[in-house]
């Protein structure tokens, strides 16, 4: 009993199932271990780093507090000597040199300098407005002690730090140190240093302290930081004032984030966040998941084999089966295809012909394999075929005596002997072909009608009035001499405005056709009504017409109009032969519900430079003819839906083709 394919596929996939389950899953245990491992490792550094900064800033408020005590010292100590009259320039730049002050200088209630230890560089005015803006609280009375801090003054390019205080007389006592040597200080013990510190290691990208509007301070690559505002995370974990880790992506890098809030004297200063590179635990994932596909890519190729092995040995025998199938369903389907295909060996010799070339070349398939390709083709046409160097070439040829346009697409393919066959795929134009010189006659008709619809209205205004001039000259005017010559020659032009007038009637006719009148009726009674009004005409040139109806049916046509196409076509082959011609009328049916009628005659035929004009409004080599019965055929051809053309040899002959639908309606 044979193994079901499917029950070992089924055993395959579990197994491989389970084997790769089992393997992402310890994959995925060890990446959350090394999670919480790097989130204890991140939180300890952040709390070490949150201690030493706040010691950093408990060192800058005993610094600045020692700064602020010795400068208001040394200001009470001035106010007492100002307030007792005791205060000169010379006093003032002694205190400073002694306490290494940069400058002590006392203002009035209106903010001129009044005493001082330095002179300044800059104006009286300049300073005036400089000590107004920064001194206006004391000056408002709002308080009597200022803390400036650390400033940089507008005319100057250093960093001091200042203070003031209010005498009793409001005016202004304001002393200043040398901010510089405090500021590098603070860089050496700062916020900067100690996080760039933090981020000396390869694995930390940046270490940052931020509020929610800036950052404070950062090392590292921090350009693409989001800000605490566009993040949930980041703001749960500064409101919450908890540690908080997550994984995010930053420059397609991936990167374990650590954030903890730093509070200072019971107020939330910002955030801390310090993000790691996760690339060594991807290097170990990868490493993990690289083992899994080499134990999935062995155990695929291991199942496969064996699984290809049961299925060649189960299945040699379906596989036979359905290669029957298919070659039958194959050979269907090329015979029923449209397009002719002939399939040649190697010696050119005729292997397959299926049915559209039946029908095409009207052979038989078992008469024609193993035959030449010139039984189809005559030697130009074969040698035009297999001459050219592309695959696809456009012939003409004649067959059964029809004119025939084909596209032949040429292709070769090698058997398994390695022998080159050739495959001929033939596409029929011919329809295609009248139906494409069909519309370009009915275009230039429509456009040659509109052109005569117009001169003949053109002229007929004048043909009109010429006319009736000339009968009123008739009637009215007795020429004095040679009155016969003047009544002649006005006889001859009103006989010439008449005729003109004829062939405008003509033109407008062609122009504006009448409707199309549908009737049901048996086409043999046209022929029958055809060859009684025609029989006598012919004899006298010796000339016999033959009817060869292969078809006998009804037609829905306008009979009246088609009647004068075939009066036309019968009258021209009649013009055509000068005696003991033959003229014959062919009905046969087509394929698509069509009809085929053939006039053809032995006449004198049309000669090869004219035969493709001779559709062409006004085109005649008649002395007397006008040019639009041709034209009128064509176009009456056109609305019925059909197609006409024309072959014809010089001195043998000339054969119309009209190619009508049975029901116009359909």
């Amino acid at each position: 009993m044979a193994i079901q394919p499917k029950f070992l596929i089924f055993i395959f996939l579990v197994v491989a199932t389970l084997v790769i389950s089992s393997a992402l899953y310890e994959l995925n245990q060890s990446k959350h271990e090394m999670y919480d491992l790097m989130a204890k490792q991140t939180h300890s550094l952040l709390e070490t780093t949150i201690t030493a900064s706040q010691n950093a800033l408990l060192s800058y408020e005993e610094i600045d507090g020692e700064i602020k005590n010795r400068l208001l010292s040394t200001a009470s100590i001035v106010k007492l000597l100002f307030e007792r009259n005791k205060i000169n320039n010379s006093l003032l730049k002694k205190i400073a040199g002694q306490n290494n002050f940069h400058r002590i200088k006392i203002f009035n209630s209106s903010g001129e300098k009044i005493f001082y230890s330095h002179e300044e560089l800059i104006s009286k005015q300049q300073e005036k407005t400089q000590a107004i803006k920064i001194l206006s609280p004391i000056f408002n009375g709002y308080t009597d002690t200022l803390i400036v801090g650390i400033n940089k003054p507008q005319y100057q390019n250093d960093y001091k730090y200042t203070i003031a205080l209010a005498t009793k007389n409001k005016s202004v006592i304001a002393l200043n140190i040398d901010a510089e040597e405090f500021l590098r200080f603070r860089k050496k013990i700062g916020f900067g240093v100690l996080l760039k510190r933090v981020t000396l290691s390869e694995q930390i990208i940046y270490s940052t302290l931020q509020d929610s509007s800036q950052i404070l301070a950062a090392s590292g690559n921090v350009q693409h930081l989001e800000a605490l505002n566009e993040s949930n995370f980041l703001q749960n974990a500064l409101e919450d004032s908890v540690f908080s880790w997550r994984i995010i992506e930053s420059d397609s890098l991936e990167i374990f984030e650590a954030v903890h809030p730093f509070v200072h004297n019971n107020r939330v200063v910002g955030l801390f966040r310090l993000g790691l590179s996760l690339e060594p635990l991807n290097i170990i994932n990868e490493r993990l998941v690289r083992r899994i596909i080499i134990i999935g890519f062995v155990l695929f190729i291991l199942g496969s084999l064996l699984l290809a092995y049961i299925f060649t040995h189960q299945n040699f025998d379906i596989l036979k089966r359905k290669f029957k199938v298919i070659e039958g369903y194959s050979n269907k389907v090329l015979q029923n295809v449209s397009d002719a295909v002939i399939v040649l060996n190697e010696k050119n010799e005729i292997k397959i012909f299926n049915s559209a070339a039946t029908l095409l070349f009207d052979k038989k398939d078992s008469l024609i394999n193993g035959k030449k390709l010139d039984e189809v083709f005559s030697n130009e046409n074969y040698n035009n075929i297999f001459d050219s160097k592309i695959g696809l070439e456009q012939i003409e040829c004649s067959i059964n005596n029809q004119k025939k346009y084909l596209l032949v697409s040429k292709s070769k393919f090698t058997s398994e002997k390695d022998l080159t066959n050739s495959i001929l795929v033939i596409r029929d134009l011919t329809n295609q072909k009248l139906m494409e010189d069909q519309i370009q006659r009915k275009e230039r008709l429509v456009a040659m009608g509109e052109l005569a619809s117009g001169v003949a209205h053109e002229i007929r205004n004048p043909l009109n009035t010429i006319s009736t001039i000339t009968q009123q000259l008739n009637k009215d005017f007795q020429p004095k001499e040679n009155e016969e010559e003047f009544y002649t020659l006005s006889n001859l032009v009103a006989k010439e405005v008449k005729r003109i007038n004829e062939t405008i009637k003509s033109f407008l006719h062609f122009s504006k056709p009448e409707k199309i009148v549908l009737k049901e009726f048996l086409l043999s009674d046209l022929l029958e009504q055809i060859e009684n009004q025609y029989k006598p005409m012919l004899s006298e040139k010796s000339t016999v017409i033959n009817f060869e109806n292969k078809w006998d049916g009804k037609v829905n046509w306008d009979k009246n109009q088609i009647l004068q196409v075939l009066m036309n076509l019968i009258q021209n082959a009649y013009d055509s032969i000068e005696s003991k011609g033959i003229i014959s009328l062919v009905v046969e049916q087509q394929i698509n519900n069509q009809i085929l009628l053939t006039v053809s005659d032995n006449g004198s035929g049309i000669p090869k430079h004219i035969l493709n004009k001779i559709f062409n409004l006004y085109f005649t080599t008649r002395a007397k003819g006008t040019g639009i019965g041709l034209s009128m055929v064509q176009r009456i051809i056109i609305e019925h839906g059909g197609t006409i053309s024309v072959e014809s040899k010089e001195s043998e002959g000339t054969t119309f083709s009209i190619l009508l639908p049975i029901n116009l309606e359909q």
